[in-house]
């Protein structure tokens, strides 16, 4: 992520400690080793063995709860029915959130080209993508209350109110697939775009173009419920969470907020298709393959064994075969999800060979999609919050300064002048705890999910079994690419014979 900024910061396993804004790409040597505090086997055997037990606990435990409207009407809606978002501070919410966009594209622009003193890349890259992504777990989806870019479309409805009627009827078949090629083109840009605050003022622009004529054209409710694909990844970020807003009923656009329990969202409906369920996968192996892309193993792989076939069968030189590494790296981020599709089925497969069940691996697949979202969130987490950490702590300095001219509107033009360092073990030892409890929860929802689909219990738990096999393959692979070094010099002159 933001590959000048942030790649100093983005792991904790190829230096010592984090530092801040002041490092920059070339701080990790060739193959740097992070030495775990035990070795990395026994976190393995530790982690599985936790969650194995965890599974036992919830197959005997576990029932279906009560969720979305069952819930509330059981006494949620006595408890929050009163308390609406709307009027005066649903509209302040959107202005802010324009401003904020806004903001981010006027700094890019007249700003400084520094990435450190430019407020944009940490208000984007940092607090949004990050800060802002992981609250919704906590608070609900706020964003999909004040997402700037459908904020845009109500104040042009507010001129021009047939702005976004639609004019084309959109298809069933596209549901979710555009949303998904926006994701994979905002990955790449985030892994290999080299993104500068002028060139992320461009995007923003350019984003905010693509979801005004999308909506002009399929119409607003229809392109940012399938389109917009922030507002799906925020979306099923607060299904983890504790509270949902819930649209009333009316031409006033007012919204209810209720409280459930925590992760009951992802029970409350299947991924309605297949392409949500690609797009679920992609949370996940986008950020499996950014921990893992720049690691010396993976590396290895071009160079040791793709680079001598590719130079025996082209015989070109080596300033010509160079481009194919990072062909090679673009063609694997786009594999990625249907790697992890082929892997996911097999085991769907097994489970409804186990469950005796007549239900179709497509349905199956659907349903079980979401109980992978704790996983691939808590894999974000794991990877990026450090970052959060260290980076994120600048935003109060630089909001007296946005610009990099010298300002200091707020008198915290100074302030976390001292980089954060945060201890690499209790770094890891954090990590490992967020990725067994992300498990945790996907064993759970899977069971209860399980339980709803074979209706004989013992079917149930038996059918859960390959499910936890590949919780376990999930967790020590997890566990694994955080371990690995770091190849900062990924792009070198082979040597001889290999």
């Amino acid at each position: 992520m933001l590959n000048s900024l942030l790649r100093g910061t983005l792991r904790a396993f190829g230096a010592v400690g984090l530092y801040g804004a002041s490092q920059c790409a070339g701080a990790h040597s060739f193959g740097t080793v992070y030495n775990l505090p035990v070795p990395f086997w026994m976190y393995a055997y530790g982690a599985s063995a936790a969650l194995i037990v965890s599974f036992v606990i919830v197959a005997y435990f576990a029932r279906v709860p009560m969720a979305g409207a069952a819930a509330r009407s059981a006494g949620d809606r006595a408890i929050t029915g009163k308390v609406r978002v709307g009027g005066r501070w649903l509209l302040l919410m959107r202005i802010v959130s324009v401003f904020t966009l806004a903001l981010a594209i006027v700094a890019g622009f007249v700003g400084t080209r520094d990435t450190n003193t430019n407020i944009n890349m940490t208000l984007f890259w940092i607090i949004f993508t990050l800060g802002c992504y992981y609250l919704t777990a906590l608070v609900g989806d706020v964003y999909g209350l004040a997402n700037p870019w459908r904020a845009l479309c109500c104040f042009i409805e507010g001129a021009f109110p047939n702005a976004f009627r639609p004019r084309i009827a959109y298809s069933t078949r596209l549901a979710y697939y555009p949303a998904l090629l926006l994701y994979v083109a905002f990955i790449w840009i985030e892994l290999f775009g080299h993104t500068q605050p002028h060139s992320l003022a461009i995007v923003l622009l350019a984003y905010a173009a693509i979801n005004l004529a999308g909506a002009a054209l399929v119409g607003k409710e229809v392109w940012f419920r399938y389109g917009e694909f922030f507002a799906i990844m925020f979306r099923l970020a607060g299904k983890i969470a504790p509270v949902e807003y819930v649209r009333d009923i009316g031409p006033v656009e007012r919204y209810g907020i209720h409280l459930r329990k925590p992760f009951v969202g992802l029970l409350e409906e299947p991924a309605e298709h297949g392409s949500l369920l690609l797009f679920v996968l992609f949370m996940l192996s986008s950020t499996a393959f950014d921990g893992i892309h720049d690691t010396l193993p993976w590396v290895s792989v071009f160079w040791r064994d793709i680079y001598p076939a590719l130079a025996a069968l082209l015989n070109q030189p080596y300033l010509v075969l160079i481009d194919f590494y990072y062909y090679w790296q673009w063609a694997m981020l786009i594999v990625s999800p249907f790697a992890y599709l082929a892997f996911y089925l097999i085991f769907i497969w097994l489970a409804k060979r186990a469950a005796a069940s007549a239900t179709s691996v497509r349905t199956l697949a659907l349903r079980f999609a979401l109980s992978l979202v704790p996983i691939a969130f808590v894999y974000n987490i794991t990877h990026y919050y450090t970052l959060l950490v260290s980076q994120g702590v600048n935003f109060v300095r630089l909001l007296s300064d946005p610009f990099g001219f010298g300002w200091n509107l707020f008198g915290t033009a100074g302030s976390f002048a001292t980089p954060i360092v945060l201890d690499a073990g209790g770094v890891w030892h954090t990590q490992v705890g967020l990725i067994l409890l992300g498990h945790i929860v996907g064993v759970y929802l899977a069971h209860v999910e399980a339980l709803r689909n074979f209706p004989n219990p013992r079917r149930a738990i038996v059918s859960q079994l390959p499910m936890l096999l590949l919780m376990v393959l999930f967790t020590t692979a997890g566990l694994w690419i955080l371990s690995l070094p770091i190849a900062a010099g990924q792009v070198v002159q082979p040597t001889p014979g290999g």
